[in-house]
């Protein structure tokens, strides 16, 4: 079984409610997956706007997962507490510390949000407190046993 991932807030390809959006509520949406590779070892995800008008804009990324954890809930963004487990979250590039959700400009047509989860071979990523989130997500490049994503637009 391959690595998958799947949100109940909207199917890969459809539009992402405006709950989890800037514009809305802006709390991050729940994601399970499931097909681990045997080797995981934590998971890091990393939300991605390669739409932006000035090149890939990063909305989240939330890394040294448990292997052992196979969903974040709705908020996980925001609160690290309960079910959510010890995750770190790095800094998106609005520079908050948190999950922010679209916000593409007005009239710049419909932007794709890749949500894009990584198993990795590690427990935790070598990576300081402060990292930004494209710190993060290349880091978690270099020690993907496996990634998959899901895909969410949003038009303004």
């Amino acid at each position: 079984m391959s690595l998958s991932l799947r949100s109940t807030a909207f199917a890969d390809g459809q539009r992402i409610p405006r709950a989890y959006t800037r514009d809305g509520d802006n709390t991050s949406p729940q994601l399970e997956w499931t097909g681990a590779p045997p080797k995981t070892r934590s998971f890091a995800l990393v939300v991605e706007d390669p739409d932006a008008p000035g090149g890939t804009f990063r909305h989240w990324a939330a890394y040294d997962i448990p292997a052992g954890q196979h969903e974040l809930q709705a908020g996980a963004g925001i609160s690290q507490a309960g079910s959510t487990g010890p995750i770190r979250i790095a800094v998106n590039d609005f520079g908050e510390s948190q999950y922010d959700g679209p916000q593409p400009p007005r009239g710049h047509g419909t932007h794709h949000y890749h949500f894009r989860l990584f198993a990795l071979d590690v427990p935790q990523l070598d990576v300081p407190p402060s990292s930004n989130a494209r710190d993060v997500a290349q880091v978690a490049r270099n020690h993907a046993i496996e990634q998959t994503e899901i895909v969410g637009t949003f038009e303004r």
